[in-house]
């Protein structure tokens, strides 16, 4: 959790306590049950019983939700007393980079940087530690958070020296190499641009070091693969990050090659929150092939969805909008592959059966991707949009008349919402992040991380959504205030929302017999404290499949 999330806990914290009751009378004899949440103020998510006191679990499932009545209709059951505690759905996180976020809990801390000079000083301190040659990679940056100036490798050749640096802006859309990795690459003055990709030069047109989007693939290419050792430790550090958050699912975009970080973490016990997995699209043949010889998996670890990018970020000015940026007039972004290009490989995904969840920030392109789902038969299949930022009035309805999915990242809003006008001007702020006319329109949004662009705390989310507050402390009122939504939607973007998407709302998104029983219990009650005060609540409990995956009393 990153440090301004974290609250101090006082000495009078009311503790969540999990322990062996006294057995209570039956009432019933016969009924069973492994574990029972009581003493609990629970939204369940279910609109047939909003609310309840008790859970009953028996082994993964949800058996029985209601009042004090069920304390004592089961037996052999450990009782959890959440202290009166507020007890959600488990939070399902709609996107992620999940071995990238995982990769900056255990790397050089970059992030938060603030001055050109705070910048170097961290990769210096990094970099006299480690061993000559190794790679310096895992952090990020935000050249807004200094000023606006992008960094140049001449910051920090001299004190990174024959260790390759590749340095992700926190967006994804471009990073920072030193020149020992441009040379690795084979990145020099001649090197041409890419199609979807901008090499950054200077007055001489020499490389400065900053690549966008798909220029990155020059260093993508030779960039070394974790060793077993490393993935394992940098997975299970993101098992850990995800259940202290109250994620018990996440769903996570990455290449064909992650999927197996995934599949060794379920066969040696170690996948303890539940993941729906979407490789790229350009996989889509090898995911066929995988799901006809092995199925589409279970409920820990399933498949069936493919993930393309179509634009780039509107912190990298690569976003596809109508209009050019009002900060650089000779740009409106750029579409990361012809439109044809993107058409025949939505057509192929679609026929194999696969979700498709498709990246779009730019107005344009959130236009472009749309039409292509219903040109391609979409419609009533919940194809996404992941991200969704910034949309026309047509694009809001467009969503709901679909079925399509606006796949939205909440903190973003509050991150973007410090810079976002110099980039787009006034005009097109009624259309950025517009949570609260898709939800009126009727659209099915889903919340997530998109970690590790953002942090992978859903209550930082539910937060941003409905204060709408930018980090800077800037819009003490909300950042287009007209956007936020209710809590209830927020936490609804989060549970059910996000199971829908994922087509497993059968199973997870509610509290209710018979769904899995993925559960977290938090410190306050969102729906009551001032919407201010959610950004300090904290997560005591998370309970994935009917386990105890993470108490914070432990």
């Amino acid at each position: 959790m990153n440090n301004f999330l974290k609250i101090i806990m006082t000495i009078g914290l009311l503790m969540i306590t999990s322990c062996s009751s006294p057995e209570p009378e039956i009432t019933e004899p016969g009924k069973t049950a492994s574990k029972i949440i009581t003493n609990a103020n629970v939204w369940t998510g279910n609109e047939a019983q909003p609310w309840a006191e008790v859970v009953v679990m028996d082994g993964e499932r949800i058996i029985a939700v209601g009042g004090a009545e069920l304390n004592t209709e089961y037996s052999g059951a450990e009782m959890i007393d959440a202290g009166g505690k507020l007890v959600l759905p488990g939070f399902i996180d709609n996107h992620t980079h999940f071995m990238d976020g995982a990769a900056t809990l255990l790397s050089i801390k970059t992030f938060g940087s603030t001055s050109r000079e705070d910048f170097v000083g961290r990769i210096r301190d990094y970099a006299q530690d480690i061993p000559a040659g190794e790679w310096i990679s895992g952090g990020s940056w935000d050249h807004e958070l200094w000023g606006g100036e992008l960094p140049h490798k001449d910051w920090i050749d001299d004190i990174t020296g024959d260790n390759p640096l590749f340095l992700l802006r926190t967006d994804m859309h471009m990073a920072i190499a030193n020149s020992a990795t441009l040379k690795l690459a084979g990145v020099t003055k001649d090197t041409p641009d890419v199609e979807g990709g901008l090499i950054v030069r200077d007055e001489n047109g020499e490389p400065t070091g900053v690549l966008k989007d798909n220029a990155m693939n020059y260093v993508w290419k030779i960039f070394p693969e974790l060793t077993t050792e490393q993935a394992d430790r940098t997975f299970d550090a993101g098992i850990t990050e995800a259940l202290e958050n109250g994620v018990t699912q996440v769903h996570s975009m990455g290449g064909f090659s992650s999927l197996d970080y995934f599949k060794k973490a379920k066969a040696e016990g170690r996948l303890k929150i539940r993941a729906y997995y979407l490789p790229h699209i350009s996989y889509r043949h090898q995911l066929a092939e995988l799901i006809e010889k092995e199925g589409k998996g279970d409920n820990w670890l399933r498949l069936g969805g493919v993930k393309e990018l179509v634009d780039g970020s509107l912190g990298s000015t690569t976003a596809w909008f109508y209009e050019p940026y009002a900060d650089e007039p000779d740009t409106n972004g750029f579409p990361l592959m012809q439109m044809d290009e993107l058409k025949k490989s939505l057509e192929e995904a679609h026929a194999y059966g696969f979700q498709l969840a498709i990246h779009g920030i730019g107005d344009q392109t959130n236009d472009e991707i749309l039409k292509l789902f219903e040109e391609i038969g979409a419609a009533g299949h919940r194809p996404r949009i992941e991200h969704a930022q910034h949309l026309t009035p047509s694009a809001i309805q467009k969503f709901a008349e679909l079925g399509a999915v606006p796949s939205v990242q909440p903190y973003h809003a509050i991150d973007d919402g410090r810079w976002a006008e110099k980039r787009i001007g006034v005009e097109r702020l009624s259309g950025t992040y517009p949570f609260k006319s898709l939800v009126d329109a009727g659209a099915m949004m889903t919340f997530g991380s998109d970690w590790s662009v953002g942090p992978l705390e859903p209550l930082s989310g539910i937060y941003a959504a409905v204060t709408r507050r930018t980090t800077d402390g800037a819009n003490p009122d909300g950042w287009v205030p007209e956007q936020k939504i209710s809590v209830e939607d927020a936490v609804k973007a989060y549970t059910y929302n996000n199971a829908w998407a994922g087509n497993q709302e059968d199973i997870l998104g509610t509290i209710e017999p018979g769904k899995l029983a993925d559960i977290v219990i938090i410190s306050d009650n969102i729906f009551e404290i001032a919407p201010e005060e959610i950004i300090n609540t904290k997560v005591m409990m998370t309970i994935v499949g009917g386990d105890v995956k993470y108490s914070i009393s432990n």
